[in-house]
């Protein structure tokens, strides 16, 4: 059966009701948690109010299998290496029952082989490189968010309707930025056969030059800017663009900026008109977010940011994987309990796919728009992640067997 809030909330009721029989008295679930929690608080610790808020819900309403959940968190401050070795340390000390986390694509592919290599499912919350569940898939890796190749599809189906025909494309030189503009360029291509792609910028990761790379994508003349660009790099760079005019006049696509965690510090220099995927916290008034936004509010006496959400919905999309297998078996969970598990998130329902292991969790797509001196999105609609997925044929061509 799915596992919904109203199950867990019934469940946690009758358990109230019960004698004392301890709630989820069985020896916890053991989730060895990973994140870059020094190296990018703006996203990790919005993140760790979700999986805290999770956590303390679930096992109020009784845990799984009749067992509390218990995270043990480490931070890797966003460094491959210790990944790798407080992996070890979760596995081998801890003794944990399965690894979950992962902030950015190399890290995450860092922990799948890891975790491949020990014989130890691992659920990745964040990364988004399309390498997680294709080329270097596996049975024992599983990945929540949208990914690359899913947020860019959602991009393209709107930069396809614009009239720019000459694209530059702008992103950070490591897996994800590399996978979000071949991606980008291959997808508009197919829609829009007429389109040319005449510049592109590799800035480093957390270095660039904004002012030589502004002034580089200027000279090549563009109609249309591509931007994989995130946290403070993004800042730098719509600073400089904004200062160098280089937005006027010209269609921007840009990956990941409507997220509060990065859309925030902008302030009033946020780029209006800018198509973004992202979310619309202060406008979404969907049920099931409605009822998040609230809940988290309550707790944290603060709105929740994409980071929250995540955290929120891995601890739920693992507690689902579990619950239908019976069992915290790493062959049992890889094989019988995720593959095809439906859970809950502040989006709506999603499933973990058989075929890949990518959930089909989606995200909104909107513009930027200025309000009372600070961006927000506007124009928003959500996209069901199931909607921008490749085919069962492609994605058996990417992966391996």
């Amino acid at each position: 059966m799915p596992l919904t809030r109203r199950s867990l909330l019934v469940a946690a009721s009758a358990t109230l009701a019960a004698p004392a029989i301890a709630r989820g008295a069985g020896k916890p679930v053991l989730i060895g948690e990973i994140n870059s929690y020094t190296a990018a608080p703006a996203f990790t610790l919005p993140y760790r109010n979700g999986w805290q808020l999770a956590v303390e819900q679930i096992n109020a309403a009784g845990g799984v299998l009749g067992r509390p959940i218990e995270v043990i968190s480490r931070d890797d401050a966003g460094k491959p290496a210790n990944a790798i070795r407080l992996a070890g340390e979760l596995l081998n000390e801890q003794n944990v029952d399965l690894l979950a986390g992962g902030y950015l694509s190399n890290i995450g592919l860092a922990i799948s082989d890891f975790a491949k290599q020990k014989g130890k499912l691992y659920i990745a919350g964040e990364p988004l490189t399309d390498a997680l569940v294709w080329k270097d898939g596996h049975r024992l890796c599983f990945r929540l968010r949208p990914s690359t190749y899913m947020q860019v599809a959602m991009l393209v189906a709107e930069a396809a309707k614009l009239p720019a025909k000459r694209w530059v494309t702008m992103a950070p030189n490591y897996e994800y930025g590399t996978s979000a503009v071949k991606w980008f360029k291959q997808l508009l291509m197919q829609a829009r056969p007429d389109v040319r792609f005449v510049a592109e910028q590799w800035p480093a990761l957390g270095k660039i030059d904004a002012g030589a790379t502004v002034a580089a994508l200027a000279e090549a003349k563009p109609d249309g800017i591509f931007n994989a660009t995130f946290g403070g790099d993004l800042t730098n760079f719509v600073r400089q663009g904004n200062t160098r005019g280089l937005f006027e006049g010209r269609s921007i696509v840009s990956l990941l900026t409507g997220e509060p965690e990065y859309l925030d510090p902008l302030g009033e220099e946020a780029p209006e008109g800018w198509i973004v995927t992202g979310y619309p916290v202060e406008s979404d008034t969907s049920p099931a977010d409605a009822a998040f936004i609230a809940t988290y509010k309550k707790k944290f006496n603060e709105l929740p940011r994409m980071g929250s959400v995540v955290g929120y919905a891995l601890i739920y999309a693992i507690v689902a994987g579990i619950a239908r297998a019976g069992s915290t078996e790493t062959d049992i969970m890889a094989e019988k309990g995720f593959p095809g598990a439906e859970f809950q998130t502040p989006f709506g329902p999603a499933v973990w796919r058989a075929i890949d292991h990518q959930s089909t969790l989606g995200t909104f797509v909107g513009r930027i728009a200025l309000k009372n001196g600070r961006g927000t999105m506007v124009d928003w609609h959500y996209v069901d992640g199931a909607k921008v997925m490749p085919s069962d044929e492609e994605v058996r061509r990417m992966r391996p067997a």
